[in-house]
């Protein structure tokens, strides 16, 4: 039946809410968090895999001393690391806020996180001199409405949690009048409501309490003391209520700012006035000090835009009677460039591959200016001609990309300086270095310092001989510019060049296999195949020409005169012979080459050395001095032949001479030799030859025109009569019709060679081509019949008969005339003959 009514405040705070925008995103979170607590989901947020934060390395990058936030790379989460003191961190400045940087690798991410820290009530109002009591001295003849103004308190807190109301303590005389300013501050002013009565109460004490809007609320107090004094019924008056000045930051200290001015209407020593800075809200008070006669007021500390870009200061005047009066001096602080870039390298990938692609990020830098305005404002650049370029990304990150193609081989590192300057006036500059290194890629093939060689061995060297040594390079580094060399597959006289040759795989040095003889192989090439180690291997070939060199191992070889055992030849001379008569040439040949194989001649032994001589360069004999009846018929003349190897080779041959006019007195004379010299029946022998060859001519000779009469006498009886004429047939011919026409016709090839006067003639078989009628009466052709049988028992095997007999039946074969026998003209014989050289055979006739 009765209503009990329960006041509820409710405290809400604004629920975390998330902001992502091209890899940005912002969270809200309560300040004194513990540690540890979860401010959000980054990998969800971000639509970011949790494998790819651990693959990609993430991590968090951030410029202030206190890393307030840490990343659970395992469930992709962001935790509180340091306890946040939104006061601490931001002052009274709203929003509060900070903010850093995630970066992933493999490939380059770079996602921006704020997070603003919302205020609590953690912090009650503080007065100034809260440890003090504020004291007036009240003149008992102030009037009612009189103010006097009070300290403002101080809440660290901001927004609902900040200062929000003043109270007086309950008292007769006076009330508390607030005034707000445009920036949302208070001034406090304490009236007078009621004249004070020294001879009642010469003291008054109560309290001012600060109240902040937040829950549960907090409040501070200060305790007031106020003294009645005798009647000082004027304060002081400024005469602007808000001055407004600039100082520049930097200003050196005792420099004056403004100079405030106010006035006392009382006279006396109630109208004399000391000015004074009241305790105020943040550092102006150390910054700031006046003259409080003049009321000039002066630098007194370091001014310094970055910490603080606006000051305010209360200035009091006050009489001797106590009266009281404020204005307030507001101080601009000009900001000059005074702070030079500062460059942080986030990230930095070195070595980087010389095939990277063009548009590699290479490295990811953090570029900030403390100043304001255009002294704050970066101009970023690179310094040299290097391919490399530099590009804005985020708020004060810029990314170093690759901007041409690179070559190790051509530059193998590269020193890049990044400058960052202001648009300040003079400009600041600040400049970092980088050192990139480039890493090899296999892109380069060896190559020979040659296009060919050529390499020269003595002939008869010993297997294991060194001959030669390639020699190649490789642009590339390392394991890629690894060089080895290998022999390729090719031939020397039918057998494989390593039968010949090795090669070391990492010297290139190229050593015989064998004893190498210039008269079999004078010169050979071989390919060599120098490979890298890089993967895939690259390689080239360079051609090497092996020359043999000669060596003076082979001795001149006589070919004439030629020396036999078992007989004796002797050079004739005339008597007659003059001076210089030719009377032989030793001829002789040297295998060897160059001058190994220039030959010299010279006479070693004679019987007569007055009376011959042998050509140096020519082994020509010849007479040096006229003949005579005293000169011995028998001649023995011993030559040397030599080369001009070193050492030099030689060889003997005896050259026998018989100085004689005719052929019996030299066999006479020469009937005296030695018995190795001379065969006694050698005469007889000779004879005997001469005779038999001469018998055999004459019987040939006699035969053959036996023959040539016979065949002209029966062309002739066949020619004149009218008889049927049987033709003659070769041996082994049978007519196998027996109609006695003669219908085969054959085809006979003579086959001759032309080095041989007594080949072989070859008749070969029967032909199937078309034969010309011989009849002068007849113009027509007959074609043979391809199924007639050979009339000889082996069609099939030529017919071999001498050159002479081929002759002869080509007699008998010649023009036939049947007038008087049909059958006759259906007889016909062809005959080819085939003369044959070395290579191929022509057909004459």
């Amino acid at each position: 039946e009765s209503l009990s009514f329960v006041r509820l405040k409710i405290l809400c705070y604004r629920p975390t809410w998330i902001l992502k925008t091209y890899g940005q995103i912002r969270y809200s979170v309560p300040e004194e968090m513990k540690k540890g607590s979860v401010i959000g989901n980054v990998a969800q947020d971000l639509g970011l895999d949790v494998k790819r934060l651990r693959s990609g390395r993430a991590r968090i990058v951030t410029g202030e001393n206190v890393q307030y936030t840490e990343l659970n790379t395992d469930k992709g989460i962001l935790l509180v690391n340091e306890r946040i003191d939104r006061e601490q961190l931001c002052g009274d400045t709203t929003p509060c806020s900070f903010s850093f940087e995630l970066i992933l690798e493999n490939p380059m991410e770079l996602h921006r996180i704020t997070v603003e820290v919302l205020d609590i009530n953690d912090h009650a109002p503080v007065f100034p001199s809260k440890d003090k009591s504020i004291r007036f001295e009240v003149s008992e003849s102030a009037a009612i409405g009189v103010q006097f103004p009070l300290q403002t308190a101080e809440d660290l807190d901001v927004g609902q949690n900040a200062l929000k109301d003043y109270v007086l303590s309950p008292n007769d005389n006076f009330i508390l009048k607030q005034h707000v300013n445009p920036d949302g501050s208070k001034n406090i002013e304490m009236v007078l409501q009621k004249p004070l009565d020294r001879e009642q109460r010469p003291n008054l004490h109560f309290k001012l309490i600060a109240l902040d809007g937040g829950t549960p609320q907090r409040s501070g107090s200060v305790n007031i003391d106020v003294t009645v004094l005798d009647a000082n019924d004027n304060i002081p008056v400024f005469n602007q209520s808000v001055y407004k000045a600039s100082v520049v930051e930097n200003t050196i200290k005792g420099t004056s700012v403004i100079t405030v001015n106010a006035t006392d209407a009382d006279s006396g020593s109630n109208g004399l006035i000391a000015f004074s800075l009241s305790k105020t809200k943040g550092s102006a008070a150390d910054i700031f000090s006046i003259d409080n006669s003049t009321g000039t007021i002066y630098v007194f500390g370091e001014i310094d835009f970055e910490k603080q870009k606006k000051y305010e200061v209360r200035v009091e005047a006050k009489d001797q009677g106590g009266l009281i009066g404020t204005s307030k001096v507001i101080v601009d602080v000009v900001d000059i460039n005074d702070n030079a870039p500062v460059i942080s390298v986030m990230s930095f990938s070195s070595p980087i591959l010389e095939n990277a692609p063009v548009g590699t990020t290479v490295a990811i830098l953090n570029i900030k200016d403390a100043d304001s305005d255009k002294n704050g404002r970066i101009k970023c650049s690179l310094e040299g001609n290097i391919p490399f370029r530099i590009e804005l990304s985020l708020t004060n990150y810029y990314n170093l990309i690759l901007d041409q193609e690179l070559d190790r081989e051509s530059v193998a590192d590269y020193n890049i300086t990044i400058k960052a300057t202001d648009f300040g006036s003079p400009p600041l500059t600040t400049s970092t270095k980088l050192h990139l290194k480039v890493s090899d890629v296999n892109d380069n093939a060896p190559v020979f310092d040659k296009s060919s060689y050529s390499a020269y061995i003595m002939e008869n060297n010993p297997p294991g001989y060194s001959i030669f040594a390639v020699c190649s390079r490789d642009s590339d580094w390392n394991q890629n510019a690894r060089i080895s060399y290998f022999l390729e597959d090719t031939q020397v006289n039918g057998n494989p060049v390593s039968a010949y040759i090795s090669l070391n795989a990492e010297t290139g040095v190229l050593t015989a296999l064998r004893s190498l003889d210039y008269e079999q192989i004078k010169e050979f090439q071989l390919v060599v195949k120098a490979q890298d180690g890089g993967s895939p291997p690259l390689s080239s070939n360079v051609t090497v020409k092996i020359l043999i060199q000669d060596q003076n191992d082979n001795p001149p070889q006589i070919l004439y005169p030629v020396q036999t055992s078992g007989s004796m030849v002797a050079e004739m001379v005339p008597r007659s012979a003059d001076v210089g008569y030719l009377v032989t040439k030793v001829v002789a040949v040297d295998v060897d080459s160059g001058q190994n194989a220039w030959l010299s001649y010279k006479l070693q032994k004679a019987t007569d050395r007055a009376l011959f001589e042998v050509g140096l360069q020519n082994g020509e004999i010849r007479t040096i001095r006229q003949v005579t009846d005293k000169d011995a018929v028998k001649q023995r003349l011993t030559v040397i032949v030599e080369d001009n190897g070193q050492p030099s080779r030689s060889a003997t041959v005896i050259v026998n001479v018989a100085v004689a006019d005719s052929f019996p007195e030299v066999l006479s004379d020469f009937t005296d030799f030695s018995q190795k010299e001379y065969n006694e029946n050698l005469t007889f022998y000779l004879v005997l030859a001469l005779a038999v060859v001469s018998f055999l001519f004459i019987t040939c000779l006699v035969v053959i025109i036996s023959v040539k009469i016979y065949r002209w006498r029966q062309s002739r009886i066949l020619y004149h009569s009218n008889l049927p004429v049987i033709p003659y047939y070769p041996p082994r011919y049978s007519d196998t019709l027996g109609t006695g026409t003669l219908p085969h016709v054959y085809n006979y090839e003579v086959c001759r060679t032309t080095d041989s006067r007594k080949s072989d003639n070859k008749f070969c078989g029967t032909g199937s081509q078309n034969v010309l009628i011989m009849e002068p009466s007849s113009t027509g052709t007959m074609q043979r019949m391809h199924n007639e049988k050979n009339i000889l028992d082996e069609p099939d095997s030529p017919l071999e008969v001498s050159a002479e007999s081929f002759f002869l039946v080509a007699l008998f074969s010649g023009p036939w005339t049947a007038t008087n026998n049909e059958a006759l003209n259906n007889f016909y014989k062809e005959i080819h003959i085939h003369c044959f050289d070395n290579v191929n055979y022509m057909t004459v006739c």
